[in-house]
C-alpha cells in the first residue's frame, strides 16, 4: 500500500554521505520535530532526475524554507558514495540532503517502489514529492514518466 497524507513515515535507517565517509540516520531523526520536503527519484546521474529535478530543488532551496521547511532532502535507491557524487556533481552544497536508500527499505515501506528489471535497472524508487511534518505526512505527489507534479516549483505554489 504506498503512503498517504495522513500516514506516519516509517521508522527505517538510512545512508547518508559525510566528509569522514558513509553514515546512517535514522528517519525518526530525519524527521521528528521538523517540516522535511523530501523528494525521490528513480535514479542518481539520470537524465531527468540530473537535469530538472534535483535542480529545481537546489534552485528554490531558500524559497522552500522560507515557507517553513527546515529540511530538503533527496532519496534515491543507490548507495551513499553515489548520492555523494551526484550532490557533489550538482553542488547542491547544504541546500539539499542527499540520502541513501540503498537496500530500498522506506521505498518498500512506503510502497514507493518501481520495479525496472526488465530493463536491467532492478528495483527503484518511484518519482515522488512529500512534505512531512514531524514525521507525518501532509502532502504526497507521484508522478508516472514525468516530474512536473513532484517538482520543486508545484511543492511551493502548495505551500
Amino acid at each position: 500500500m504506498t503512503i498517504k497524507a495522513g500516514d506516519k513515515i516509517p521508522s527505517v535507517d538510512l545512508a547518508i554521505m559525510t566528509d569522514d565517509g558513509p553514515d546512517t540516520i535514522s528517519t525518526d531523526d530525519l524527521f521528528s520535530g521538523k517540516k522535511v520536503a523530501i523528494f525521490g527519484v528513480p535514479g542518481a546521474f539520470t537524465p531527468t532526475c540530473s537535469a530538472k529535478h534535483l535542480p529545481g530543488f537546489v534552485n528554490n532551496a531558500d524559497a522552500l524554507k522560507a515557507k517553513g521547511v527546515d529540511t530538503i532532502a533527496c532519496l534515491s535507491v543507490n548507495d551513499a558514495f553515489v548520492m555523494g557524487a551526484w550532490g557533489k556533481d550538482q553542488n547542491v552544497g547544504d541546500k539539499v540532503m542527499m540520502i541513501a536508500d540503498g537496500s530500498a527499505d522506506f521505498t518498500k515501506a512506503a510502497g514507493l517502489e518501481l520495479d525496472l528489471m526488465a530493463r536491467g535497472l532492478g528495483l527503484r524508487c518511484q518519482r515522488f514529492a512529500m512534505v512531512v511534518d514531524n514525521g507525518v505526512v501532509s502532502s504526497i505527489h507521484i508522478d508516472e514518466g514525468t516530474f512536473e507534479k513532484t517538482s520543486a516549483e508545484t511543492m511551493l505554489g502548495e505551500l
